[in-house]
């Protein structure tokens, strides 16, 4: 199903919005958290006794309450005994607090109970006396009802052909759009009719969450606790995804990101495309290594909900998953040898990276996830223009290949891999094959696993687009491509192979490779590896130094 509202500015984008910006304010203005604000949040952002949007304005503010929640990462709270939403604050106000499970969460009194996957038949029915919906339906589910046709859903298997045939377009299929986004098919109905998620299938890509007209959808959120960690004095490092070019105004303005997260709080500000180029050559090096001798193929890893969802539904073939670590994971280790107190912030545009850092393997490294909507909800809270911020002086990060900057579009990790594998061995031929959507993954693992595409390389985005079309963006997503692609150009270097810090991956790779999620990790300075002098002199994240007294 195509994200329609991608890139549109609607009423709920403003209330979610103004949700991230309330509890942003509070983090940076509140000293010790006072239940009152909570409670009394949906009141300033839905002032006044009318409703606007739903049918009354105390179904407007408990919704708006629940989403309040649910960006300070509290569970919601059940609707059928009294409660604030205050309960349980004191929670959220731990600068280590972490969300619990479940991460995406259907807020029940929100959701409009859409229909289920049908097929309806519309008044542009005309009755026609060909009746070729009728003559093509295999299960005899169509009928003439006062020259009108009638579906009976109890016959009907969905297939579609009816619709297929209709001149006149009168037959529609009718699906909630959450469960239409969703690539896992993880979206049934309780017994009220309204949206359940199954958890156990769920790999929280945040399809649904941003693909539901009611917003009756969302993720939990780390604003307040990252505001918290940089008001407690704590170095907080922001680690930035490839795809965060445009996502503010701007043409990917270094200087202007530079000061935008130095004015939020944040200690620093590195790319993650650094931990791109580390993930590609970890790749090409295994592939070299395990395809086709070990491996009938290998897929790439660095989407965690298509690595989740892979590992899922083909266990006997989970070995073919790159077990390399992700860029976010290779990223922040890498500043943690030159930051080892700092708190690590993968700032991105993926849900489903919550979900990654909340495995014991990754939660050691990575401390705090934030959307770039999130983001821009800590910029509103501060009054923070982006556009309207200096001419930056440097435009670009300076560390990064163009195709480690490459990972935010589709096609773009298979590119950096191949491009890597050539360098390595000129003469090894790498076949490639890349799909963009689950389901398209999900039939591409099928076809391989078949013996489809032996000794390929494969590669895997859940959300059709790349990274650039994540839950978490602010801009449509072929503005975003043009513009990442335009940023790639920008680098001074062209393959990962000639980043000078992949000297330090093996020394990364010593702390520890990818693990099962509840496989036990080490304390950090347990697996602390001291990195070349020479990285550390280059290291290109920046610190705001402190004032000094004269």
């Amino acid at each position: 199903m195509p994200d329609t509202m991608r890139g549109v500015y609607t009423n709920l984008t403003k209330i979610r919005r103004q949700v991230f910006r309330e509890v942003a304010r509070a983090a940076y203005l509140a000293g010790d958290v006072n239940p009152d604000w909570a409670d009394r949040l949906p009141y300033e952002i839905l002032p006044g006794d009318k409703a606007t949007y739903r049918e009354s304005i105390f179904i407007e503010r408990a919704i708006v309450g629940a989403r309040i929640r649910l960006a300070m990462g509290l569970n919601l709270l059940p609707v059928d005994e009294p409660n604030k939403i205050s309960d349980g604050l004191k929670e959220a106000e731990r600068p280590e607090a972490y969300y619990e499970p479940p991460l995406v969460n259907i807020i029940k009194f929100a959701c409009h109970a859409c229909p289920e996957n049908s097929y309806k038949v519309t008044d542009q029915c005309q009755g026609c006396l060909a009746h070729p919906c009728q003559e093509v339906c295999p299960k005899d589910a169509i009928s003439f009802v006062n020259h009108r046709a009638h579906i009976d859903q109890d016959k009907c298997i969905k297939c579609g052909r009816c619709a297929g045939v209709c001149p006149y377009s009168a037959i529609v299929h009718r699906n909630r759009p959450c469960a239409a986004a969703c690539g896992m098919h993880c979206i049934g109905s309780d017994e009220q009719g309204r949206a359940d998620i199954d958890y156990d299938r769920c790999v929280s890509c945040g399809q649904c969450l941003i693909n539901c007209p009611f917003g009756a959808i969302a993720d939990k959120s780390q604003i307040f606790q990252v505001i918290k960690a940089i008001k407690s004095g704590a170095e907080v490092i922001a680690a930035v995804a490839p795809a965060f070019v445009g996502q503010y105004g701007g043409r990917g303005d270094v200087g202007k990101l530079r000061e935008m997260f130095e004015i939020l709080g944040f200690s620093g500000v590195e790319e993650v495309a650094i931990g791109a180029d580390l993930c590609t050559v970890q790749e090409a090096e295994d592939f070299l290594e395990e395809v086709p001798d070990k491996l009938p193929f290998m897929a790439t890893s660095c989407c965690p909900a298509w690595a989740s969802m892979a590992k899922k539904e083909f266990p006997d073939n989970a070995n073919c998953i790159s077990m390399a670590l992700t860029p976010m994971t290779l990223t922040a280790r890498f500043l943690r040898e030159q930051h080892p107190d700092a708190k690590i912030v993968f700032v991105g545009p993926c849900s489903a990276k919550k979900l990654e850092a909340m495995r014991t393997s990754v939660r050691s490294e990575v401390d705090f996830v934030l959307t770039f909507e999130e983001v821009a909800g800590m910029m509103e809270a501060l009054e923070v223009d982006y556009t309207a911020l200096p001419k930056p002086d440097d435009n670009d990060f300076g560390a990064a290949s163009a195709d480690g900057r490459g990972f935010a579009v589709s096609g773009g990790v298979a590119n950096a891999v191949v491009n890597a594998v050539k360098r390595m061995e000129p003469d090894r031929e790498v076949n490639v094959f890349a799909a963009e959507g689950l389901d398209e993954c999900r039939k591409m693992m099928r076809d391989a696993v078949k013996g489809k595409y032996p000794g390929y390389l494969i590669e895997g985005m859940a959300c059709p687009g790349g990274c650039v079309a994540g839950a978490g963006t602010l801009q449509g997503i072929k503005k975003s491509q043009a513009q990442v692609k335009a940023y790639m150009k920008r680098s001074p270097r062209k393959n990962a192979t000639e980043n000078g810090y992949r000297m330090q991956l093996p020394e990364l790779l010593a702390m520890g490779r990818d693990e099962p999620d509840d496989a036990p990790v080490p304390p950090r300075n347990e697996r602390r590896v001291p990195a070349p002098e020479e990285l550390r002199e280059t290291l290109s994240v920046e610190t705001v130094e402190e004032p000094v007294e004269q």
